[in-house]
């Protein structure tokens, strides 16, 4: 496992959070805390946006205070997540972002679905992951995602299918294509204007996630990517061979990452198993058992080397491994823009 990436600042990700977060314990507040805090993927700035992505600004004193209360009480949480276990992790990210939205008064409609009426029968058009209120009276279309990317190459290009999901299912630039050319045109289909309150006056996406570089080019700095945010998250992506030939510093324990720890950087008791999250392994072991593991399973495990302070394992670093056909299969999926078969 590499040490953790530098986000430009001196800082990796995973310092940088426990710098300004370390009194946040419990995982569903550390999770919205990092929604609300961690630096957009997409840099706003950049021509390839359009001036259409959304951001929600430094976290005010009253918000930290109020996510601080949180972790005293977390019972307001608890109860918008309804103590339901969530399979994906975007509908949990919006459900917490929902919480975000409706507890600071902004929230109109969450999930808001369009339906179209057609001679056999309703057709879903679409829907609005959030409208909020606009100061003008309208209503603001945030079109919400938090993803993860792994980068194949070192390629040096604004191509953001470059940028590919750790299962192949899509890219960074189909998954903003879509956003763009479908989801934030949405408020203009005529259906649309059925369930609307009141009309949208801005669309814009809000973008989170970590992008995931790879090991073998641990001697160079991670590639400048035009239209990403610098200091956006990042980690690494090793093939399973290469992680157990010891890619990266030697040693070291790792964890499994439970699919709803992705987002914040990982803090849990050391004394205990909690949360789906494992027990430290030995590289030797973790490599181990992901050997079985993808013997029958080929999606990518994201892990994460830990240390322990005051009684908390703390990550230091995270990156995918991924089954040693991976890099193939992922060259497959750019070459066709088809999802190859496991």
């Amino acid at each position: 496992m590499p040490p953790a990436a530098d986000d430009g600042n001196g800082l990796s990700s995973q310092a940088r959070f426990e710098h300004r977060w370390h009194h946040l314990t419990r995982p569903h507040v550390r999770a919205l805390a990092w929604l609300l805090e961690a630096p957009d993927l997409l840099d706003a700035q950049a021509p390839y946006w359009h001036g259409r992505l959304a951001s929600l600004g430094p976290v005010s004193p009253d918000v930290d205070a109020w996510l601080a209360a949180l972790e005293a009480d977390p019972a307001p949480l608890d109860a918008a997540l309804g103590g339901r276990f969530y399979t994906r992790l975007g509908l949990y990210a919006e459900k917490l972002m929902a919480f975000y939205f409706a507890q600071h008064g902004h929230l109109v409609a969450h999930g808001l679905q369009v339906r179209a009426t057609h001679k056999v029968g309703k057709e879903t058009v679409g829907e609005f992951d959030f409208l909020l209120d606009e100061p003008d009276g309208g209503l603001r279309h945030i079109e919400f995602a938090t993803k993860f990317y792994l980068l194949d190459s070192t390629v040096r290009s604004d191509d953001f299918d470059l940028l590919v999901g750790p299962n192949l299912g899509d890219t960074l630039g189909r998954k903003m294509r879509k956003i763009f050319e479908q989801q934030l045109e949405l408020a203009f289909h005529p259906a649309a204007q059925a369930v609307l309150p009141r009309p949208v006056t801005s669309a814009q996406a809000l973008v989170k996630g970590w992008l995931f570089y790879p090991s073998a080019d641990l001697s160079t700095d991670p590639p400048v990517i035009p239209g990403i945010t610098p200091d956006h998250c990042r980690g690494w992506w090793h093939t399973l061979s290469a992680f157990a030939g010891g890619a990266g510093h030697p040693g070291g324990r790792f964890v499994v990452m439970p699919r709803l720890q992705w987002l914040a950087p990982l803090k849990v008791p050391a004394r205990e198993v909690s949360e789906g999250v494992s027990s430290p392994l030995s590289r030797g072991e973790l490599a181990a058992a992901l050997a079985q593991k993808f013997e029958g399973d080929a999606s990518p495990v994201m892990i994460a080397s830990v240390r322990e302070v005051d009684g908390w394992l703390l990550e230091e670093a995270r990156a995918f491994v991924v089954r040693d056909d991976w890099p193939a299969r992922a060259a497959v999926r750019r070459e066709t823009g088809q999802k190859p078969p496991a």
